[in-house]
């Protein structure tokens, strides 16, 4: 495969560095800064902003809500994914922003190797972070007194973050620094050569795509259908347990969060299928996109990135209700939690439900039945007592 034949992608084994010379004195438009690298800088920086701006705001509330005790199964999810996306704004914009001013690479073969694993870090531990997201929304909806889950979402994160360090390693050792073969001086990190054969870059490929664009998309799509059965089949159910204890998974918790993890789909797929699109069309027929313009397919790997800016304003428009609270021992909560005078919280804006405020309203509801049933069999067995009492003493009359 030749040099020009190249995509670029957060980690495939393709990148477009630099074309073949036709004048040896001069360098061609795109080993030289143009307008295409004023456009990627701004829009780059604009994204660093927003997607900043959101994600540091989420957290922010998130931290909060962890130091006042508040913070439940959802809340440390959507932290790891905050933090995710900070990653993605922080090591993979900067970079991209830096890399459009130089050009080439100036920063040296470790550093190489070294951004090229943080610049897909983000991106997969935020892919990774998804699914956690969606599974505990199953649980959530279908099990919702499940506490074994409750006891590995911390587990689950941990492997998140590992798969995420294994799933980038790879690009430390394919991406490396190399002189351009036509201009003396002249450098870029680039993935050519990196591995033997055209399947051996397919394969990456695909791995890649499966790891960071499939398996999240899946697990969301599966998890968000069967929560929303679920819903339906429960929502006329007058068995319902949960309902007629006037706790647990209410009508308008169920809809926010099916509307929620929709949106959560809607954003992901809308951000990354026109790359990925791109990407398997290039890998099936490279001589059809012979003519593109080759800013469209840096358009598509910056709408992309998109995604890390979106994040944090789906979650917030679905999570601000539970952001706005205050602390105290009788605060009457308008849009969180807790009602006067109620040792239950108040679901009606909730997002989550968590397993062990379900446990306790279970073991409080029992209760309450226990003591009511006692308390009816005593009165009953007071009734009897008094009653045989009358036919003891009418006999004696």
């Amino acid at each position: 495969m030749n040099i020009d034949e190249k995509v670029s992608g957060p980690g495939g084994a393709s990148q477009k560095n630099w074309t073949h010379l036709n004048i040896s004195d001069e360098l061609p438009l795109d080993m030289r800064f143009n307008h295409g690298h004023m456009v990627s800088i701004t829009v780059y920086s604009v994204l660093m902003v927003i997607s900043a701006t959101g994600n540091i705001t989420v957290l922010s509330q998130l931290v909060k809500r962890r130091r006042a005790g508040r913070a439940s199964r959802l809340d440390v999810l959507l932290m790891h994914l905050a933090v995710a996306d900070l990653m993605v704004t922080f090591l993979m914009m900067p970079l991209e922003i830096a890399w459009a001013g130089t050009v080439q690479w100036r920063a040296g073969d470790l550093m190489c190797r070294l951004m090229m694993f943080a610049r897909t870090f983000g991106l997969y531990l935020s892919s990774f972070v998804l699914i956690c997201i969606a599974i505990d929304r199953y649980y959530a909806i279908l099990k919702p007194l499940n506490v074994t889950w409750e006891a590995r979402v911390r587990r689950a994160l941990a492997i998140a973050w590992g798969c995420a360090v294994l799933a980038s390693l790879p690009q430390s050792f394919i991406f490396h620094v190399e002189e351009h073969p036509e201009v003396k001086g002249y450098y870029q990190c680039v993935s050519y050569g990196s591995l033997p054969t055209f399947r051996h870059e397919f394969g990456y490929f695909l791995v890649n795509m499966l790891l960071m664009y499939v398996a999240p998309l899946v697990s969301t799509l599966y998890c968000s259908s069967a929560a929303l059965l679920e819903i339906i089949r429960r929502a006329n159910t007058s068995n319902d347990k949960m309902r007629r204890s006037g706790v647990g998974i209410l009508g308008r918790a169920r809809a926010r969060t099916i509307k929620m993890t929709v949106t959560i789909v809607l954003v992901f797929f809308t951000c990354w299928s026109p790359y990925y699109c791109y990407c398997l069309w290039f890998w099936i027929d490279k001589d059809a996109l012979k003519n593109l313009d080759p800013a469209l397919q840096k358009a598509m790997w910056l709408f992309s990135c998109t995604n890390s800016c979106a994040n944090p304003i789906v979650y917030g428009v679905f999570n601000r209700n539970r952001w706005t609270w205050k602390s105290g021992p009788n605060t009457r909560y308008r849009n969180g939690s807790m009602r006067r005078g109620s040792r239950l919280p108040y679901y009606g804006e909730s997002m989550e439900i968590s397993a062990a405020t379900l446990a306790r309203a279970r073991n409080s509801l029992s209760e309450r039945n226990g003591r009511r049933d006692s308390a009816y069999a005593a009165q009953n067995g007071t009734q009897k007592h008094l009653n045989n009492n009358n036919h003891v003493g009418n006999g004696m009359v």
